[in-house]
């Protein structure tokens, strides 16, 4: 890889063997930047303490909303990535040094672990694959050089567990850049390029691209005046990205909910962080925002504390004050939350409560979601589960569960 800095122009052309051939990636007609315009950026949102709803302190507990459906167990050594389909990404360890890593999918209907990209098209000592992800009809991953920190993103048209058709470049970057962060969204591709912390291009803005899958160019959909708080996370028919915004005024991120349908020209809602907030996670489920804070900042009013919060069209927050362990998610009424080796199941329409406690044996080394903003079907955990009796680490557990209730729409 001889990239110097980022570049938006090349694709594959035929099979991953093939030679590369360029491409430019167009900017979307129309699109604006929504951190430069006044209109489509509201007032930061300041809201007092005493307007939020404590979720635990008022809420009533109700056993768990969730039915256990599947259990399927993996080989040691699996990591599973969010995924809003039939089809789980997973990360899965190579028998030998090289590859390190292969890029694999779990069947949701049948429990096969699929290899997909056996090993990094660039095939060097250093070379690994860094990230993957998937939907049912999109795969896309980025391999990393673990020495130069070059990088580059591929994405393919994807169909019953294999790539089809042209694999395709989609973007490639050197230390200056971090590896992007990205989802797969229907036939969609998007990523984000960002300058890295570390690197000679730290006052560079970042962007948000868009490929559909088969297409020989990509757009970019997104400009924001510095770095991306979050990734980008889709929700059925809509993405949400975290921009800078207001950037002549201070340091504002802007939880911005756009449509998939045209492209992410149409702002749906925006909800602006107090100053200096940066939220950890953040993604849409139905009309509501779910916003995750790492930390407790000196000022912001609610939104500045550390927790997880769930908008609402009465202006009150629904407050899940525990430190957040990941993304949420839910769907409908019903909201899933990570906290340490626990998930809590809050229902905003009910105003009940739930738990859902880890698999046995796995509390070492965690249980972690494998979907993230709004669930179509099943909500999806993995666990690295420890063997019972010489109590290192044996297996990967994936478990699926189907929501009773929170199907009603807020």
């Amino acid at each position: 890889m001889a990239a110097r800095g980022v570049t938006r122009r090349s694709f594959l052309k035929g099979s991953a063997a093939a030679g590369i051939a360029a491409a430019a990636v167009t900017l979307l007609p129309g699109c604006t930047n929504p951190a430069s315009s006044s209109k489509a950026t509201p007032d930061p949102t300041i809201i007092p303490e005493e307007d939020g709803v404590d979720a635990l302190e008022t809420y009533e507990y109700k056993d768990l909303e969730l039915t256990l459906g599947d259990t399927f167990e993996l080989p040691l050594g699996n990591i599973l990535l969010p995924s809003e389909g039939n089809w789980i990404p997973a990360m899965t360890a190579g028998a030998a040094a090289m590859p390190m890593v292969k890029a694999s999918v779990l069947s949701l209907a049948s429990g096969t672990l699929i290899e997909v990209v056996p090993q990094p098209l660039t095939v060097t000592p250093t070379n690994v694959i860094y990230d993957v992800r998937c939907s049912n009809d999109a795969f896309a991953w980025v391999e990393l050089d673990m020495i130069s920190r070059a990088w580059s993103l591929y994405g393919a048209r994807f169909s019953a567990g294999s790539l089809m058709g042209t694999t395709s470049l989609l973007a490639q970057g050197d230390k200056d850049w971090d590896p992007p962060a990205f989802c797969c969204a229907g036939q969609r591709v998007l990523w984000q390029v960002q300058p890295s912390l570390a690197g000679n291009k730290t006052s560079e803005h970042s962007f948000c691209y868009l490929w559909d899958v088969g297409r020989s160019d990509a757009q970019a959909v997104v400009e924001s005046p510095g770095r991306f708080a979050t990734g980008p996370v889709s929700s059925g028919t809509t993405v949400t990205l975290t921009p800078r915004v207001r950037a002549d005024e201070g340091v504002y991120y802007g939880i911005t909910c756009y449509s998939l349908s045209d492209n992410l020209e149409t702002i749906i809602d925006q909800l602006v962080m107090p100053e200096s907030v940066r939220p950890m996670a953040a993604s849409r489920v139905g009309n509501r925002f779910i916003v995750s804070v790492e930390a407790s900042y000196e000022s912001g009013g609610l939104l500045g504390q550390m927790g997880t919060f769930i908008t609402g069209d009465d202006g009150k927050i629904t407050c899940f004050w525990r430190e957040p362990a990941d993304g949420a998610c839910g769907r409908g009424s019903l909201f899933i939350i990570k906290s340490r080796a626990s998930y809590f199941t809050l229902n905003v329409r009910t105003r009940t409560y739930g738990f859902l406690s880890a698999i046995d044996r796995s509390v070492d080394y965690g249980e972690f979601p494998a979907r993230v903003g709004e669930i179509s079907d099943s909500f999806v955990t993995y666990a690295t589960v420890k063997d019972e009796k010489t109590g290192y680490p044996s297996k990967v557990i994936v478990r699926t569960f189907v929501p009773q209730t929170g199907d009603q729409a807020s």
